[in-house]
């Protein structure tokens, strides 16, 4: 009770706009990405603030790739058909994605080792590794239309419900528990279009 009272109108702008770009990424519109950078910017100056370092890299990353994203979405080839569709990943993408997720898991936790030492003593490395690394994962696989990047959404939220929560951010702990349900759903449809999109094909 004394988390939601304390919730400021920022925190409130960010959950809502990022319920919103998460509705719209599971119908695959383009709003996603203007509505999750007004998300991603607000979150970057929230977990600075709250010594979770991993999670404010995420959503600068996130910043970066709503851009990404953006253009890569909008793409068309010269009949003015768009580039990108939504597919499962093959081997070598499962490949890759395994390998981007570890490098990125390494590479927070054992920084976050460093700077919870010398200047962030309320870092959590594991935890916070683990859900930037998935959250890395998923939006990158996100901009290239994977069916899979639901699946590291789903870790990511469920890392992140108690990782808030223990900051006193109790409205982020409850927008990622809403978040989860909804990365369910999204995994459901994405799944469902690619699976008519190879029966097109």
């Amino acid at each position: 009770m004394e988390g939601l009272l304390a919730t400021t109108l920022l925190e409130y702008i960010a959950v809502f706009s990022g319920i919103l770009s998460v509705w719209y990424s599971r119908k695959a519109h383009i709003l996603v990405y203007p509505i999750g950078l007004i998300n991603t910017i607000i979150y970057v100056w929230l977990s600075f603030k709250a010594d979770l370092l991993g999670e404010a890299s995420v959503n600068f990353y996130y910043t970066v790739m709503n851009v990404y994203g953006w253009v890569m979405w909008t793409r068309k080839d010269q009949q003015q058909q768009k580039l990108l569709s939504i597919t499962f990943s093959d081997q070598r993408w499962w490949k890759m994605q395994i390998l981007f997720f570890a490098f990125f898991y390494v590479s927070i936790f054992f920084s976050l080792q460093y700077l919870k030492q010398s200047f962030a003593a309320g870092a959590i490395p594991w935890a916070d590794a683990f859900a930037s690394a998935t959250a890395f994962t998923g939006m990158w696989l996100m901009t290239r239309k994977k069916v899979e990047s639901w699946i590291w959404w789903i870790a990511t939220n469920i890392a992140s419900i108690p990782l808030y929560f223990t900051k006193g951010y109790v409205v982020t702990s409850l927008y990622y528990i809403i978040l989860l349900g909804m990365a369910v759903a999204g995994w459901v449809e994405w799944r469902r279009r690619a699976l008519n999109e190879q029966q097109v094909n």
